[in-house]
C-alpha cells in the first residue's frame, strides 16, 4: 500500500481519524464534486488542499471505487492556473458527454462557469471558450454565483447555478446549451425568501425522482442542507414538500447522481467541530460521508438509507435479545466497544420520555454521547455536551423534529468511525455530528430509558474494517 493511501500514523489526533470514511492523505477536504458512474467505476472529485488543512489554493482531488466502499487516490484532476480560475477551482459536477466525461466547475474570481474534458479520467483539458457563463445574468445583484449542475433532457443540456438575489433570497438561475459551450439564460427557476431559506443558495441539485422533481441546497449562513419536492414544468420548479436533509450540525454541500443500477447517491461534507489549531495539528480537515441512497416516500419526504455495499465491511456480529429497558437502567452490549462499528436498533417506547443509545468512552465514561428519542418532544436528539474533554471542540445539542406512528417502532442505524457518528432514524431522519473525546480505546455502547420503560426489540452490532 502506497504511503498515498496509508497516511503517516505518527500525528497528533490520530484517535479522531476516520477509518471507513473517504478522507484524502493529508491536507483540507469539502464539498464532494464531479460524482460520476462511469464505464463500471464510481468516481468522487473533492474541493481539495494538500499542502495544508486550510481552506487556500482549491483543487480538485479524486478517487476512484468500483464498489463505493473501498477507494485508489488519483492525481489531482483540476488545478487553479488560468486566468479564470486563478483563485481556485470551485465546487462543480460531472457529465458523460457522448463518452467524454465532461467536469463543469466554478473559477474564481469573479465566479465563472467553465468546463474540463478528458480521455482516460486522469488528464484533463480545459475548454478554450472557458468560461464558459461568464457572469450572473444581467440587471441582478446576485450574493453569489457558483456551484454548477448540469443534466440532459433530449437534445439540450440544462444547467442551474447556485446564486441569490440581494435583499430577496436564494435562487437557482436556469441556463440551457446544445454543446456544454454555449449557454442561454432561461429565467430563476425558484426564488427563496431570504428570511425563512437564506440569503444564497450554495451547491444546489434539481433532478427527477419518480414522477416527482427534488432539489437540494445548502443555503448561507444557515449552514445546513434544505430540500424541495414539486414539479419542474416551464422551466419554473413548483415546490409542494419542503424538509431538511441532515439536522446533526455537521452536514453540508452533498452532492448526488444515478448510478448504473438506478439509484441516486448522495455524498455530503463533514466538517470539523473542532479548532483550526487541532485540525493544523493533525494535518487534515474534512470527510466525506457514507454513500447515502435517495428515495422518495408517499408523503413526498426523502428516505435515506446506507447503500448495501457498506455492508462488505463488517466484521463479528454481536446481538441481544429482547428485553425490556427499565426506567433510569442502562443495558451494555459489551463485545462491540471500539472505535469502529455499526448498531441497529429497534426500541418501542412505551411511557418512556426518552429512550435510546449513550456512547460512553471506554478508557473515560465522563466522556458520553447520547443519541435519543425524546417522546416527551417529539424529537429525535444527538447530545454531545459531555462528548469531549477537550476544551476546543464544539459540545452542544442537536435535535430534528420526530414521530412515530401509533404501533411504529424507534429505528435506529448509528455508525460510528472514530470521530464521525452518522445516524439514520426510521429511513427519513438523519443526524450527523462529530465527536473528539480524549484517549483511545473507542466507545461502547449502552441501550437506556428514562421517565418510563421501553421495550428493546431487537439489537445488532458489528465491527467494521477498515477501508485502507
Amino acid at each position: 500500500m502506497s504511503d498515498m493511501q496509508n497516511p503517516s500514523q505518527n500525528t497528533p489526533y490520530t484517535e479522531h481519524r476516520p477509518a471507513y470514511h473517504f478522507l484524502p492523505p493529508q491536507g483540507w477536504m469539502n464539498d464532494p464534486n464531479g460524482l460520476i458512474h462511469f464505464r463500471g467505476e464510481y468516481h468522487l472529485f473533492y474541493q481539495h488542499n494538500p499542502e495544508a488543512a486550510v481552506p487556500r489554493n482549491i483543487v480538485w482531488g479524486h478517487a476512484v471505487s468500483l464498489n463505493l466502499v473501498n477507494w485508489r487516490h488519483l492525481p489531482i484532476a483540476l488545478r487553479p492556473d488560468q486566468p479564470y480560475d486563478k483563485d481556485g477551482v470551485w465546487t462543480g459536477c460531472m457529465v458523460d458527454d457522448g463518452g467524454t466525461p465532461t467536469a463543469v466547475y466554478t473559477g474564481v474570481h469573479p465566479e465563472v462557469q467553465c468546463i474540463a474534458t478528458s480521455k482516460d479520467m486522469v488528464r484533463w483539458t480545459k475548454a478554450q471558450e472557458n468560461p464558459v457563463i461568464a457572469a450572473p445574468p444581467p440587471g441582478v445583484e446576485v450574493t453569489g454565483f457558483r456551484d454548477p449542475y448540469v443534466w440532459r433532457s433530449r437534445d439540450w443540456w440544462y444547467a442551474v447555478v447556485g446564486s441569490g438575489i440581494k435583499d430577496v433570497g436564494g435562487t437557482i438561475f436556469l441556463y440551457r446549451s446544445r454543446d456544454l459551450r454555449r449557454w442561454e439564460y432561461l429565467e430563476p427557476a425558484l426564488v427563496g425568501k431570504k428570511e425563512e431559506t437564506g440569503e444564497m443558495w450554495e451547491c444546489p441539485n434539481l433532478f427527477q425522482l419518480g414522477r416527482k422533481w427534488v432539489l437540494w441546497t445548502s443555503p448561507v449562513p444557515l449552514g445546513r442542507v434544505i430540500y424541495f419536492v414539486g414539479t419542474f414544468r416551464k422551466h419554473q420548479f413548483q415546490p409542494e414538500y419542503r424538509g431538511e436533509m441532515d439536522l446533526g450540525g455537521c452536514f453540508y454541500a452533498p452532492q448526488g447522481f444515478r448510478d448504473a443500477r438506478g439509484r441516486r447517491i448522495l455524498f455530503g461534507w463533514l466538517w470539523e467541530t473542532r479548532s483550526e489549531r487541532m485540525s493544523a495539528e493533525a494535518g487534515w480537515a474534512g470527510v466525506q460521508s457514507l454513500p447515502r441512497w435517495v428515495t422518495l416516500g408517499r408523503d413526498k419526504r426523502l428516505l435515506f438509507e446506507p447503500v448495501p455495499e457498506l455492508r462488505r465491511l463488517r466484521r463479528g456480529p454481536v446481538s441481544l435479545s429482547a428485553q425490556t429497558l427499565r426506567s433510569g437502567e442502562e443495558i451494555a452490549l459489551r463485545e462491540l466497544s471500539g472505535d469502529r462499528w455499526e448498531l441497529q436498533v429497534e426500541i418501542r417506547p412505551q411511557d418512556a420520555a426518552r429512550c435510546g443509545v449513550r456512547l460512553y468512552q471506554v478508557a473515560d465514561e465522563g466522556q458520553m454521547t447520547a443519541v435519543f428519542f425524546s417522546q416527551a418532544e417529539q424529537k429525535l436528539v444527538v447530545d454531545r455536551t459531555q462528548s469531549s474533554r477537550y476544551e476546543e471542540v464544539t459540545r452542544d445539542v442537536r435535535a430534528a423534529p420526530f414521530s412515530l406512528k401509533e404501533k411504529e417502532p424507534l429505528r435506529l442505524h448509528l455508525f460510528v468511525d472514530r470521530s464521525v457518528l452518522e445516524v439514520y432514524a426510521n429511513g427519513h431522519t438523519c443526524l450527523t455530528s462529530r465527536i473528539y473525546p480524549q484517549g483511545t480505546g473507542g466507545y461502547q455502547p449502552r441501550l437506556f430509558a428514562e421517565g418510563g420503560n421501553a421495550q428493546l426489540a431487537r439489537i445488532e452490532g458489528w465491527t467494521i474494517d477498515a477501508i485502507w
